[in-house]
């Protein structure tokens, strides 16, 4: 006999079991591994999560070990719907309360991975329709090729503090994701904050500093004890250093350094060209979904 399922909503106390029912879930199938639970833990504390929204995350439970989950992104609109493999007939479950308290004006929208087809019929029977909006997943083996890369003359390796660092981590994201070298325009725009993640392995972040001591790249990589994965997020390079092998040889230091705790592949979430040169390869394509409010 199938034990009851019960259901609750988050609170802090559950953000352990949560991070252990995202690392199930994707223990023996990667296809949802665009939610993991590093993903979780950056969202978490990322300046653009809505915290005051968290106890809206639904889990359903049994035994007390969740089986499954709708969470939002960032903030209502968007968000992440799974079970585990063994509760699949949860999903619709799920995915209607996702629909019902997950959503802002609009409607609500979430990424499934175009070989779900479970997933996808359900979506689509409860009237979602696809965007042209989608992400992919790449994929890289720590076992194979070479992970050697030198950082050029006048740039040596630090490994930055989310905390005691978290002003020299906040302008060097400022800069290196275009947002302007303005400095008087950072600080009045951006709140300091520390961001305290639990699992955070400060030694798998990996920066550049130029002779005058800042930090004009860096590399962030998140791996748990007991996984056999690395999740990469985020890379940036301010624009006056871009060009010159710096990321390169970041993300390949980081990589040594977690296939030495026992990673033995690397996922990030891109398409781009520059991590195909790296030796990622595309693994798992995703297209959005959505449910106009109301519809």
């Amino acid at each position: 006999m199938r034990a009851n399922i019960d259901f609750k909503n988050y609170t802090d106390s559950d953000y352990e079991a949560l991070c252990s029912f995202l690392i199930a879930l994707n223990e023996n199938d990667d296809r949802h591994i665009n939610w993991n639970w590093a993903r979780l833990e950056w969202m978490i504390e990322h300046p653009e999560f809505d915290k005051s929204l968290k106890n809206s995350i639904g889990l359903w439970t049994v035994d007390d070990k969740i089986v499954g989950a709708a969470i939002y992104d960032m903030y209502f609109g968007e968000g992440f719907c799974g079970v585990l493999p063994e509760y699949k007939d949860l999903y619709k479950a799920v995915l209607e309360y996702a629909c019902k308290e997950l959503r802002d004006d609009s409607g609500f929208g979430l990424a499934i991975c175009d070989e779900n087809t479970d997933e996808l019929e359900m979506t689509k029977s409860l009237g979602f329709t696809p965007s042209d909006l989608d992400e992919t997943i790449m994929e890289r083996s720590l076992d194979v090729r070479s992970l050697d890369a030198k950082l050029p003359d006048g740039l040596k390796l630090f490994c930055p503090d989310p905390v005691e660092n978290a002003y020299d981590l906040q302008w060097l994201f400022w800069q290196g994701f275009d947002h302007s070298d303005d400095k008087a325009e950072f600080e009045r725009e951006e709140e300091i904050v520390p961001r305290v993640r639990k699992h955070f392995n400060k030694e798998l972040g990996v920066a550049a500093v130029n002779e005058k001591g800042e930090m004009v790249a860096c590399c962030l990589l998140w791996y748990m004890a007991g996984t056999d994965y690395v999740y990469v997020e985020p890379v940036c390079t301010i624009p006056a250093y871009r060009g010159k092998g710096i990321a390169k040889a970041l993300i390949f230091e980081a990589l040594r350094r977690a296939k030495n705790l026992g990673a033995t592949r690397a996922y990030v979430i891109s398409d781009m060209e520059f991590y195909e040169r790296l030796g990622f390869r595309k693994k798992h394509h995703y297209s959005f979904f959505w449910k106009k409010d109301g519809k």
